[in-house]
């Protein structure tokens, strides 16, 4: 940012200065701003951040239409006759974007509804809670705060040799913007990321080659979920290489040459590296604030999001937590509550919800079979599939299952879940009870009381969990 005039105008001063309109701090302020506070945010393009222009919601808007294109390549199955269908992706982008517009004004118009002052520009905190902002026009003035929150969020990571320039090698920010479908790709990277975007591009048309330096995809979640996916990445064509080191690349006139493993390669049209995002700290701190970074370039905060300088705190992809919008709310209204001197609980990241949006989808809560057993515990497991359930034969999605973790009581008995992880149709909308369950250390014989609605796809965790109690109706 350069050096800040020390008589640069001081044009305000706030209860709460917030860097960063992402979802961290955005929750932070409206959840502020609803409890009277005043509060001002900084942004330095649209509130929202990435999740909302260049993340999670652009992501599954393409995500979705990729679901559209199967459910029409697929009608026939159902007696509907429909030709083979063709992807419009001009059309496709306008949508995302009107959906992306549409968000943007509510939550702007939201923003400012609860007085929230909404200043564009970037923040550097100073020391004695003073934040210069930087217009964009260049001109610098400065916002006092009693509490400052950072939250100035994440980029792309990138690898050497695979610069981003936006035609042979891609971001996430630049796949979100295709301007056509590309014929062949590598897609960089198996996390969660990575196998949307692979789902998602071989569902539009592309041959996709999937590259992942760690022995197995979606690392962090269950393997047996994890293996479903692959199977079903490969069933559809997906090429999908693991424990595979990546060289670099060769363009070639039309495309490029990735080099991968031991002396393999192959051509692509594109390259989407996928690997992480990086804590956006560039620029964000002046001289002598007390706040610390790491090696990784986040920010160090405590259990409460407490930086080492009185009264400044930092949320969302700034710092090593799980790199999620809902944790970033979660840390958000962590902050706002103790401002406020209202109880308060530290985030809990080893029950927090986890949803990857790939076809078949994933999502899990809690510890795997393998975290469960390395930490000690004495575990029963009990996993079902969903081609018993009537409302997934009925979409014609049965791929998948649900796998239910449970400490063992001395009795010998399932007791409190220690983790859920779910695989196939729908399973992101499906995760809600079994965060509950988990959150809340129920037992299967507490869980076998709530009554699933048939027929739906989530009967198949309460069978699960029943099934866990002994005495299961339609499972084992």
């Amino acid at each position: 940012m350069g050096s800040i005039p020390e008589d640069a105008e001081l044009s305000g001063r706030y209860d709460i200065v917030v860097i960063g309109g992402g979802p961290g701090g955005y929750a932070a302020a409206l959840y502020g701003a609803a409890a009277g506070l005043s509060i001002a945010v900084i942004e330095k393009e649209k509130v929202g951040g990435t999740c909302l222009h260049r993340g999670c919601i652009p992501a599954k808007e393409l995500l979705e239409t990729a679901s559209v294109f199967r459910t029409v390549a697929g009608a026939k199955e159902f007696g509907v006759q429909a030709a083979q269908p063709s992807v419009d992706l001009a059309v496709s982008m306008d949508r995302k974007r009107r959906v992306v517009d549409q968000l943007h004004r509510g939550l702007e118009g939201l923003m400012r509804s609860r007085r929230i002052t909404i200043v564009a520009g970037t923040g550097q905190l100073l020391d004695s809670r003073i934040v210069a902002v930087t217009d964009p026009d260049g001109n610098v003035s400065r916002l006092s705060g009693r509490h400052v929150i950072l939250a100035s969020g994440s980029v792309p990571r990138t690898i050497p040799g695979f610069e981003p320039d936006g035609r042979l090698v891609l971001t996430s920010d630049e796949v979100l913007e295709l301007a056509s479908i590309p014929p062949s790709v590598v897609v960089v990277g198996g996390g969660a990321i990575g196998c949307e975007f692979a789902s998602m591009l071989a569902d539009l048309g592309s041959q996709v080659t999937l590259l992942e330096a760690l022995p197995g995809l979606l690392p962090g979640c269950d393997p047996d979920v994890a293996e479903v996916v692959v199977k079903s990445f490969r069933r559809r064509g997906i090429q999908v290489h693991t424990g595979v080191t990546v060289h670099g690349h060769e363009p070639n006139g039309h495309g490029t040459t990735v080099r991968f493993g031991d002396g393999k390669h192959v051509d692509v049209d594109s390259v989407v590296v996928s690997v992480g995002r990086r804590a956006f700290s560039d620029g964000l701190l002046g001289e002598g604030t007390g706040v610390r970074l790491d090696g990784r370039g986040f920010v160090e905060v405590d259990e409460w999001m407490r930086t080492g300088a009185e009264h400044v705190f930092a949320v969302g992809d700034l710092v090593a937590t799980p790199q999620l919008a809902h944790v970033g709310f979660a840390e958000g209204i962590l902050v706002v509550k103790q401002i406020l001197e209202e109880p308060a609980v530290p985030v809990s990241y080893g029950a927090v919800p986890w949803c990857i949006y790939c076809h078949p989808e994933v999502a899990f809560v809690g510890m795997t079979e393998e975290g469960a057993r390395a930490a000690g515990h004495d575990v029963i497991v009990k996993k079902d599939p969903y081609g018993g359930n009537g409302r997934a034969r009925i979409v014609g999605e049965t791929e998948g299952m649900v796998k239910v973790i449970c400490e063992r009581r001395p009795d010998g008995r399932a007791g409190r879940l220690l983790g859920v992880h779910m695989v196939g149709p729908w399973v992101t909308e499906q995760l809600g009870q079994a965060y509950l369950s988990v959150n809340w250390e129920a037992t299967p014989d507490e869980i076998a009381q709530y009554i699933q609605p048939h027929p739906t796809l989530s009967e198949t965790f309460g069978e699960t969990v029943l099934a866990l109690t002994g005495r299961g109706l339609h499972v084992g």
